[in-house]
């Protein structure tokens, strides 16, 4: 991105709309593209040194008004607090130049300001004048929306932030890290602002006295803050394992296999990167529990996006703003798993929204496939639904998942290795229960549903001052009304659906269906 902004200001184009939260670092950017197209002009037209453009930089701020950018001492322009007066100084100026005006978001719904932008970029045309709106938030007029190119000023890459750790290094006298360390310290820092890798290795510092491996998991406390901070993501941290899951074995073989699936062997080995992969099934049957296991499988955080957060009816435009930033905050921090729960609900409502909210649902629906579809970075997309009918047809074709797999309720074999797995984080010793048994009287029972039927014979055997039973067990089991039959229509629609247009997330299904075909 910081090409394509020499590039448009070489261009001239007359408004430039970047947007970042680090004013500092793309100040110093746009002054060196000013710098060296000054440099460059001076010498193809030797001859001619007025012709040397962009060699001056403006700031405005409306606490100072518009200040000469670079000098020790500057002195604000006068009578330039306002924004249309410091426009309208623009407009006056004779001599080519880059003008940066700081959070003229909060000013630039105004009529006034808005009429003195477009005068300023009639006036500006072949001047070499050109003005740069920079702002944390993007906002953009319909007024404006034909004359202006938005930019998202990138975050520091593993260069800009080798020379943040270098600086850090430098300062302890004598404190020297190995190459593995560093890339591992860079590695963890990504997706943070220059100033807030700065402060984080220096609060690893000043905590532990030194920078060492061991010190990256203060650096990535730093992006939970990050994460915290924006408010739509949420940084889930599991503790279990992929073990912990009963059955599902075509499926965890298909997730260990891509567990290297990020690395830069596998890039060199030809691979592409992994895009997603949707997850259908029975409420309860441990899906979500899949998405979350991934993330220590494959050593990669998981963020859950929030789709309720994302709609806000406050102010227009703001639904999509806010999906925006979420993207692009996972993607400062790939690799990464993106974990949407429900999907089916999320996005129930995307394709026919404009009588019920005037298309909000319908634009985020279409912004969020076309980021599926374009991205680039390694942000691996994990999705649940429930019920089918309510997914649009868009998002199960071809190329936005990898994979679209079908978890059924458990085989005899599942709900055995289940209750072996409850019982066991209950109970040191298991010998007592008849796993076979209790297996074959659930039947028709979920993964979720099983727990609460241990829990449940476990509360009336602590009532009674006891250990609990198999008797206990088999007690609330038959007692239970389990959702395989309460709702047998909806599951039986799902499972014929799934048939034949997903891939069983059980071993002996799949099996069975290759032998089938």
């Amino acid at each position: 991105m910081k090409e394509e902004l020499s590039i448009l200001i070489q261009a001239q184009y007359p408004l430039i709309y970047l947007v970042t939260p680090e004013e500092e670092r793309a100040e110093q950017a746009i002054a060196k593209i000013a710098q060296l197209g000054s440099t460059t002009n001076a010498a193809a037209n030797s001859g001619n040194p007025s012709n040397s453009q962009y060699s001056r930089v403006f700031v405005w701020t409306m606490t100072r008004g518009m200040v000469e950018y670079g000098q020790t001492r500057p002195s604000p322009q006068h009578n330039t607090i306002s924004p249309e007066a410091a426009i309208q100084w623009v407009i006056q100026q004779r001599e080519p130049g880059l003008f940066i005006f700081k959070d003229l978001h909060d000013f630039i719904a105004d009529a006034g300001v808005k009429r003195a932008l477009r005068d300023a970029i009639l006036a500006a045309k072949g001047t070499e004048k050109i003005m740069i709106l920079m702002s944390p938030v993007q906002q953009v007029p319909i007024e404006l929306e034909k004359d202006v190119v938005v930019l998202d000023f990138p975050l520091p890459d593993m260069s800009e932030l080798n020379q943040v750790l270098s600086r850090q290094l430098d300062k302890v006298k004598g404190r020297r890290i190995t190459t593995e360390v560093r890339e591992k310290l860079l590695k963890a820092a990504l997706g943070l602002t220059k100033d807030e890798a700065e402060k984080v290795y220096r609060k690893a510092y000043v905590k532990a006295g030194r920078l060492t491996e061991e010190e990256v998991e203060i650096v990535l406390s730093e992006k939970k803050q990050l994460i915290r901070r924006n408010g739509i993501l949420e940084y889930i941290e599991e503790d279990e394992t992929i073990e912990a899951i009963g059955g599902l074995e075509e499926l965890k073989r298909w997730l260990k296999q891509r567990s290297n699936a990020f690395t830069e062997r596998a890039r060199e080995y030809g691979l592409p990167q992994p895009k997603g992969m949707l997850i259908l099934g029975v409420p309860g049957c441990g899906k979500s529990l899949i998405a979350k296991t991934t993330s220590r499988l494959w050593g990669l955080p998981i963020l859950r996006l929030d789709m309720g957060r994302v709609y806000d009816g406050s102010m227009v435009g703001r639904s999509e703003a806010n999906l925006r930033n979420a993207l692009k905050t996972a993607e400062s921090i790939s690799p990464a798993i993106l974990f949407i729960d429900e999907l089916d609900k999320s996005f129930a409502g995307g394709t026919g929204s404009a009588d019920s909210d005037g298309g909000t649902s319908s634009r985020i629906f279409g912004s969020f496939l076309t980021w599926m579809q374009e991205k680039t970075s390694p942000v691996f997309v994990m999705a649940t639904a429930n019920r089918i009918e309510r997914l649009p047809g868009e998002f199960l074709r071809k190329g936005r998942f990898d994979e679209i797999f079908f978890v059924d309720l458990p085989t005899p074999e599942e709900r055995q290795a289940i209750f072996q797995i409850h019982l066991g984080k209950r109970r040191d010793d298991i010998s007592r229960f008849d796993l076979d048994q209790l297996a074959k009287i659930s039947e028709g029972f979920s993964g979720a549903e099983i727990e609460q039927a241990i829990i449940a014979a476990m509360y009336e055997a602590f009532a009674q001052d006891r250990e609990f039973t198999q008797l206990d067990i088999i007690a609330t089991i038959k007692a239970t009304l389990p959702l395989s039959r309460t709702m047998t229509e909806q599951v039986t629609a799902l499972r014929d659906w799934a048939r034949t247009r997903a891939r069983p997330a059980a071993s002996s299904t799949a099996e069975y269906q290759r032998l089938e075909f």
